[in-house]
């Protein structure tokens, strides 16, 4: 038998059953079972469309057009920017400065209690953290310590500029912040700066630093933060 003989024998097989399973219908059902009929047919054409639409295994899609992306502009350093960006290149992963050391008094940390309104007990009570501290004295708030780092860094200082080819030096953040030992109340701290990175932008450099805030006379630092800076020619 051909195919196409088999498949019309099929057809009129099923055909066959379907006209005698009708008779056995109710005229209400039989009027339900040819609206379900009709749209289960319809349902099995729109799938078929769908799947005629797909591109095969194989075939090559083309991928729609997407607007081009301008391509950024190379940055060209001032000459100034230049020769200090040539100039650190050399100097990364080394201390680049290392502060004088500073006083941590009691004074020092009541004032900033004061400004920022934090008078915890273990900051600006001594005969009390005497008593109860497991430090056995005060110690300086963690914020007061990120606050004295210009200070610590000679940034503010005009005698001592790190970089007195800029024009303006902007504090963009820290990365990472970590107090790994508190500063207890009349320790003596400095802070050494090493080179971490260099990065030229429109406006000069950019500039990323490791700075610790060591303690005098102690084995962990006081605080260990990268520093971001930019550098505008």
């Amino acid at each position: 038998m051909k195919v196409a003989d088999l498949f019309k024998h099929r057809g009129e097989s099923h055909a066959k059953h379907h006209s005698e399973f009708m008779q056995w219908m109710s005229p209400t059902v039989r009027e339900y079972w040819g609206e379900f009929l009709t749209k289960a047919n319809n349902r099995h054409l729109f799938t078929r469309l769908r799947d005629l639409q797909q591109p095969a295994v194989n075939d090559e899609v083309e991928a729609p057009d997407q607007p081009k992306v301008a391509e950024p502009k190379p940055i060209v350093l001032k000459p100034e920017a230049q020769t200090l960006y040539d100039e650190l290149q050399l100097k990364l992963g080394e201390v680049i400065h290392t502060g004088e050391w500073l006083d941590v008094s009691q004074e020092r940390i009541n004032q900033f209690g004061q400004v920022t309104e934090d008078m915890q007990w273990i900051h600006t009570d001594p005969e009390r953290a005497e008593a109860e501290s497991p430090f056995k004295t005060t110690i300086a708030h963690g914020f007061l310590t990120l606050a004295l780092l210009p200070k610590l860094t000679d940034s503010v200082d005009p005698e001592q500029n790190l970089f007195p080819t800029a024009k303006m030096v902007v504090n963009i953040g820290l990365n990472q912040v970590r107090f790994p030992y508190p500063v207890k109340s009349d320790n003596r701290i400095r802070a050494v700066s090493t080179l971490s990175k260099v990065t030229p932008i429109r406006k000069g450099l950019e500039i990323e630093r490791e700075i610790k805030v060591e303690i005098e006379g102690v084995r962990r630092p006081g605080a260990v933060v990268t520093s971001v800076i930019q550098l505008h020619f």
